[in-house]
């Protein structure tokens, strides 16, 4: 809210500022990126490794900017919480994606690099952590078991 009042007066459309970024700018860009490098409709669920690399690195500049959030209001100083939180899912999932060296479809995604579904190998869970310390992420496939049983 500090921010905002701060700094709104820096050009005569309040919510356009070389100062600060709105919720609303936040998550417009958050969306292109997921978009466009993590097999969003525009790319037609499709992605491969340098497009998920460049994604996280797009992610990880969004980051920094988010300290330059501003909130003219609660109720938009909640969004910019959301969208930190967004951020983090965002990159999970790019990172996600991957790790997994195979296509999941029908129905999630396609990596043009890895084709074929292989089940062989990727029926499992993938699982992160994310290391504040370190700020590193830490990946590992976790079994996967069937306890349905078919009628």
């Amino acid at each position: 809210l500090e921010t905002f009042e701060k700094h709104k007066g820096a050009s005569s459309a309040e919510e356009i500022n070389p100062n600060f970024m709105t919720p609303k700018q936040g998550l417009v860009r958050l969306q292109k990126i997921m978009d466009e490098y993590g097999a969003g409709a525009s790319t037609w669920y499709t992605t491969n490794e340098p497009t998920l690399l460049r994604g996280i690195e797009l992610i990880e500049m969004f980051r920094e900017d988010l300290t330059h959030l501003a909130a003219r209001n609660r109720h938009e100083l909640m969004r910019c919480w959301e969208l930190v939180h967004r951020t983090w899912v965002g990159e999970a999932h790019l990172r996600h994606l991957l790790y997994r060296k195979e296509t999941r479809w029908p129905g999630y995604y396609y990596r043009s690099d890895y084709p074929d579904l292989d089940d062989a190998n990727w029926r499992v869970f993938v699982n992160s952590k994310f290391d504040a310390a370190k700020n590193s992420w830490d990946l590992q496939t976790k079994p996967y078991r069937n306890i349905i049983t078919s009628i």
